[in-house]
């Protein structure tokens, strides 16, 4: 006879949504719908509440937003944007209608204003990148909670 061992749950698993195709305003609204759900599920984990847990909402904030407007300049448009969280990880995807390859613009046209958006995703991002999908891409980024 075998014993088997049962693992512990993990974390719960959160997922919120937001349609974003044709809506005014999207950046605002990203941001508003981001900041309700880190709040619902008290992301980043831990306590107590402190300013570094604070500034990482507000790193996150950030990001939403960078994703959202980069789609809205350069991609015809956001159509989605996803928030998952699980545990101390955190992952956005913002999907758009170009299916064009997001990069982050290098110092080849210095002086013109615009066009850092992916490279402060690099700076506070662990990892991010982009997929094709069937009416577009999705550009994807993953940050865990502080230490």
């Amino acid at each position: 006879m075998m014993d088997t061992v049962k693992a512990p749950p993990g974390p719960t698993e959160h997922i919120r949504q937001l349609m974003l195709r044709d809506a005014p305003d999207p950046v605002s609204r990203s941001r508003d719908f981001t900041r309700r759900a880190l709040a619902a599920w008290a992301w980043p984990p831990g306590a107590p509440w402190n300013p570094q847990r604070r500034q990482q909402v507000e790193d996150v904030l950030l990001l939403v937003c960078e994703l959202v407007a980069n789609a809205c300049v350069h991609a015809g448009g956001p159509t989605r944007l996803v928030l998952r969280s699980r545990g101390e990880r955190l992952r956005v995807e913002v999907a758009d209608r170009d299916a064009r390859r997001a990069e982050p613009r290098r110092a080849d046209a210095p002086g013109r204003p615009g066009g850092y958006g992916l490279l402060i995703v690099e700076e506070l991002a662990q990892a991010w990148g982009s997929t094709r999908g069937a009416e577009g891409k999705c550009v994807w980024l993953e940050i865990r909670a502080y230490a």
